[in-house]
């Protein structure tokens, strides 16, 4: 599938040639604005892999667009601006922008600009994922613990088998072991 993309670029014929270039090299522009508060509605109806933002535009400027887009990780953000400045492309990194490319613009240019910050955002994604699934884990293990200490002193349980227990009911009701562990805490599963 095609890299779908939001442009909110306020100058029209910018926004236009950018949109064309895009297309050319097999990219889907899925919506345009002139506007940084639309861009972030945009962002959210289209759910679109990259959005590029210029920073100075009405409503919202593309930095604090940016901020919004990049804290509720909806996509890769590429900032594509008139200003070269060192401050602005920090204020840029600290929003979230994961490229910045100064315009004018070259195809040449802005082509592995988006591919590193689509790379960049990918990568990002994948350590969200795996923090999301190491904490799953670790909730998953102080639940089971909790409940190994109720099923040895309530049943005077050896530690291997109230984990034993624990994993087959987990098992045989074809729920998670945190489920199971919860329940027995709360006293409605019992050996």
């Amino acid at each position: 599938m095609p890299v779908r993309v939001v442009i909110a670029e306020d100058e029209a014929i910018v926004r236009m040639d950018l949109k064309e270039i895009l297309e050319e090299e097999g990219y889907d522009v899925v919506a345009e604005t002139g506007r940084g508060d639309e861009a972030v509605a945009l962002v959210h109806q289209h759910a679109p892999d990259l959005a590029i933002l210029d920073i100075r535009m009405p409503g919202l400027d593309g930095l604090a667009a940016a901020r919004q887009i990049t804290s509720e990780h909806l996509a890769a953000v590429l900032i594509l601006t008139a200003y070269s400045q060192r401050s602005l492309s920090d204020e840029a990194r600290d929003a979230g922008a994961l490229a910045y490319l100064v315009k004018p613009f070259q195809k040449s240019q802005l082509v592995p600009a988006i591919e590193v910050a689509l790379g960049r955002y990918q990568e990002m994604q994948a350590l969200r994922n795996e923090v999301q699934g190491l904490e799953e884990q670790l909730e998953t293990r102080r639940a089971v613990d909790r409940a190994k200490g109720v099923l040895m002193d309530r049943f005077s349980m050896k530690e291997h088998d109230a984990f034993n227990f624990i994993q087959k009911t987990a098992m045989h009701r074809r729920e998670k072991m945190k489920a199971i562990a919860e329940q027995v805490v709360a006293g409605e599963t019992v050996p």
